[in-house]
């Protein structure tokens, strides 16, 4: 491609709504324009890069024997409501109604579709296994878009599922899955770490993601400075180290804490440490009001909690229904008295005396301990720190964040049951179908390989996702020999079947080489004043490494370079 008459911007200054490095970069480069919040459009040389991730996740796909496919975006809601998901999703899930006041929704995932397309494929065991995939976009009513690419309310994905007829079958069809999921990421050159995972809405026998490692993302993967454990963090055990208290029980009793609520100023005020505290934290779950305890050093795992009590969604409950079940202000909530179900922590049962809220403005109780009070139940529903000990080995746990680029699914029975997709068995008996799910963030991607393959210049592609291998820069457009061999080398360079951009445009060479810097090009051939003696100059984009060539030598390297 020619620069000089296509549509090619790039920008100086760094994007001011970007939150992430490889948002900013990407916006940069002229690759992707913010349209709203969580919505972007993926521009032309930002489209080059996005069909070479496609490509290699097509190929991995079809080596597998996976069938390509498409479904609608667009889908009935009823077919939610009939897996049990349209609750689950909730108010993720952009919903519309057609003119016939039918409601419909736009796709965050197409589980039930794919159970819906399995089933017109025979209904013997002989028809199993197979597995069909498909590339498109998906939508979710994101609450808080964030870091460009990486968090969106519309962004394009693959996934596949896997059908067979036993457990047996899935692990064969699952273990495909993983190592054509390996092959994709190495080939993008990503690095990354596989870790087990929440199964959420998707619900399942077992999820695992793959976490490209980066210096933001919003997951947090937890590793161990000691074995191979890795886990996501909304899913790790917070391991019990506490021995039970041999402290004697005291009877609690009621003390006037003016002007301090958080649990810094009440621990200030007793004197005591953070760990002598339970903190109580009011929410709404599935439309009701529920309080959860946990020791005044931790921090609620919503995950866990959604688990433990089956529910879907949750949020903190605001400050009038706070007010309502504690009779007080924001601040003072405790177990005893308080006009809500109360979920307690395991930790908790170890503490002995300790300080709770007193349900009473300006007041908290001390000496409290678990028989004052009757918790609904018991579990970890606590957030794990770094440093505490390893579910695995007893080691010490250490924290990276990570972005989810990849996740993987045994889904079992859930939407084969739900879905009506049964086969005849060798006895004639009508049996559930098997599923797998296994999903690809494209656009996730792209915004991961940003973040780990970057500098101060700008983006640095791998070759295998670059949206071009070499750019060829024309120092000087008033001589015409420069212009003359760009073009040739140009022309013999894409016959040779090489992707080559052309920067003839009538700027600076200043200008052309930060150009070329920020959007990652993987190889630059300098056309300067050396072409009068046949050289020209070869930039690694990489190391910033050079060499002075002649024209034959260059061809020949960067055709070497290229086809390794």
């Amino acid at each position: 491609m020619k620069l000089k008459n296509s549509f090619f911007y790039t920008m100086r200054e760094d994007a001011k709504d970007e939150d992430s490095r490889s948002g900013n970069l990407l916006v940069r480069a002229g690759m992707i324009k913010k349209t709203s919040s969580g919505i972007y459009m993926i521009m032309p040389m930002g489209k080059r890069v996005l069909a070479k991730i496609e490509q290699i996740v097509r190929e991995e796909m079809d080596a597998t024997g996976a069938q390509e496919l498409l479904m609608p975006a667009l889908i009935l809601e009823d077919v939610y409501e009939k897996s049990g998901r349209r609750e689950a999703f909730g108010s993720n899930m952009f919903a519309l109604k057609d003119r016939y006041q039918k409601n419909y929704v736009l796709g965050p995932t197409h589980e039930e579709l794919f159970a819906v397309a399995a089933s017109m494929k025979g209904r013997s065991y002989k028809d199993f296994p197979y597995n069909l995939y498909q590339i498109q976009t998906k939508y979710r009513d994101e609450t808080r878009p964030r870091y460009g690419l990486i968090r969106v309310r519309e962004f394009i994905m693959k996934d596949a599922y896997s059908f067979d007829v036993d457990l047996e079958g899935l692990d064969v069809s699952y273990h495909k899955m993983y190592e054509a999921y390996c092959h994709s990421f190495d080939r993008m050159d990503l690095t990354y770490q596989i870790v087990r995972a929440d199964t959420g809405a998707m619900g399942g026998l077992l999820s695992e993601e793959f976490q490209a490692i980066t210096g933001i993302g919003e997951d947090i993967v937890v590793g161990c400075e000691q074995c191979d454990f890795s886990s996501n963090l909304e899913i790790t055990e917070v391991v019990e180290t506490e021995t039970e208290s041999q402290e004697e029980l005291r009877t609690y009793t009621m003390v006037e804490t003016p002007d301090a609520k958080t649990i810094e100023e009440v621990a200030s005020f007793f004197d005591r440490d953070v760990t002598d505290f339970v903190k109580t934290l009011v929410y709404r779950v599935d439309g009701r009001t529920v309080a959860f305890l946990l020791r005044g050093d931790r921090e609620l795992n919503e995950t866990k909690a959604l688990k433990l009590l089956k529910a879907n969604e949750m949020e903190l409950a605001d400050f009038a229904e706070v007010e309502r079940v504690t009779h007080a202000r924001v601040g003072f909530a405790g177990p005893i008295g308080i006009e809500c179900p109360v979920i307690m922590d395991r930790e908790v049962t170890h503490l002995r005396n300790f300080i709770v809220g007193a349900n009473k403005s300006d007041h908290h109780y001390v000496d409290v301990n678990v028989r004052d009070f009757q918790p609904e139940m018991i579990g970890d529903i606590a957030q794990v720190h770094e440093g505490d000990r390893c579910p695995k080995c007893g080691g010490k746990l250490k924290f990276q964040h990570g972005i989810e680029v990849g996740n993987l699914f045994k889904l079992g029975t859930k939407y084969a049951t739900t879905m009506g997709l049964q086969y005849l068995d060798k006895n004639n008996q009508l049996q559930p179908v098997v599923m797998g799910s296994y999903g690809i963030g494209l656009e996730r991607c792209m915004a991961a390989i940003v973040e780990q393959h970057n500098d101060e210049h700008g983006i640095i592609w791998p070759l295998s996702v670059a949206p071009f291998a070499v750019c060829i820069v024309i120092v000087s457009m008033k001589d015409e020999q420069q212009i003359q061999a760009a073009n040739a080398l140009y022309e013999e360079l894409r016959a040779a079947g090489i992707e080559v951009l052309l920067d003839d445009r009538d700027e600076r060479v200043g200008v052309k080489f930060k150009d070329m810097e920020l959007i990652g090009i993987p190889y630059r051939v300098t056309v300067g004043r050396g072409i009068v003696d046949g050289k020209v100059e070869l930039v690694a984009r990489a190391d910033g490494e050079k060499t002075e060539l002649s024209v034959d030598a260059c061809k020949q390297e960067l055709k070497e370079l290229l086809t390794k």
